[in-house]
């Protein structure tokens, strides 16, 4: 039996997807079940419970082999870090209470920094969490850039003409589309190859900054001059705001885009086939971003 926990999420539902094509027995947690009705309607048993709680999560990881677990995204409450405790400090007691075996954790380039990593912050705390419990393997999957990231790009660009956002735009990112995290994950959950506590970076198809997005995304919605700006960190606080994130939030993800830009967080590992993944940006852009850009173009 394998669990999945963040399962109506963007890395979640596709290991839970690629376990069921395998025929593998699958039980998904999520907050609501009506948004794993998808997954259930595949075979995979569905069990409710709210990220936060020990008690919910230790009966979904009753019988579990292994687990792929995550911290959720929280994008509007006021205390993102503390959130991530409490979600990390339940994850790691219901681990060790259903007396999980095996644990695929979804973390993050940066994880191996304690502090000024904004929410990866978070992360190296779940990593830590995690590799105390005795006798369970734990492998954390420390991701590069989502690709899903530029996404809100499609807003910028119709109100602005350009792109525009707190990272360099000549700094290369390991930037990865979330599928091929999951993959990634529901493959390490079969095989069970990884022994003790490991990391293991996931560096996406290759290292491209916000200027070769720029062109990409340019020449996929017919806009061939499309730039990127560096914006000032104000003039952002305030656009982020406005799209519906707290403010808290916000200031994290300004924290971790610093340590971005000033090399204090990045990729560890050298690139080799085993860290890097299929998908281009020249197809995400191709699958993902320019549908959703003519969409929200003809709304």
């Amino acid at each position: 039996m394998f669990v999945v926990l963040g399962a109506s999420g963007h890395t979640g539902h596709v290991v839970a997807s690629n376990l069921l094509a395998r025929g593998q027995k699958v039980r998904v947690v999520g907050r609501s079940a009506d948004r794993l009705k998808s997954l259930a309607a595949k075979g995979a048993e569905i069990s409710v419970a709210d990220a936060t709680d020990a008690p919910a999560l230790t009966k979904a990881l009753k019988g579990a082999d292994a687990a792929y677990v995550l911290i959720p995204p929280e994008l509007t409450g006021s205390n993102y870090r503390a959130f991530q405790d409490r979600v990390s400090d339940a994850i790691a007691a219901s681990v060790e209470n259903a007396g999980v075996k095996n644990v695929v954790s979804l973390s993050s380039i940066g994880a191996d920094k304690s502090s000024g990593t904004g929410p990866v912050v978070g992360l190296y705390n779940l990593e830590q969490k995690l590799n105390q419990i005795d006798g369970a393997n734990v492998l954390h999957l420390r991701a590069g850039y989502f690709m899903e990231n530029t996404l809100p790009q499609v807003a910028v660009i119709r109100m602005m003409g350009s792109m525009a956002g707190p990272v360099r735009p000549d700094l290369k990112l390991s930037m990865i589309a979330t599928r091929d995290i999951g993959d990634a994950a529901a493959d390490a959950l079969v095989r069970q190859e990884f022994r003790g506590k490991q990391t293991k970076e996931l560096l996406g198809q290759r290292d491209i900054d916000y200027l070769e997005v720029a062109s990409i995304i340019g020449k996929a919605i017919g806009k061939p001059s499309l730039g990127y700006v560096l914006a000032p960190d104000d003039q952002l606080r305030a656009a982020m705001v406005q799209m519906g994130m707290s403010a808290n939030f916000v200031g994290l993800i300004l924290e971790m885009a610093g340590a971005l830009n000033s090399g204090y967080m990045k990729a560890l590992e050298p690139r080799t086939a085993e860290n890097t993944t299929p998908t281009s940006f020249e197809t995400f852009v191709e699958e993902e971003f320019a549908p959703a850009y003519r969409e929200q173009a003809a709304a």
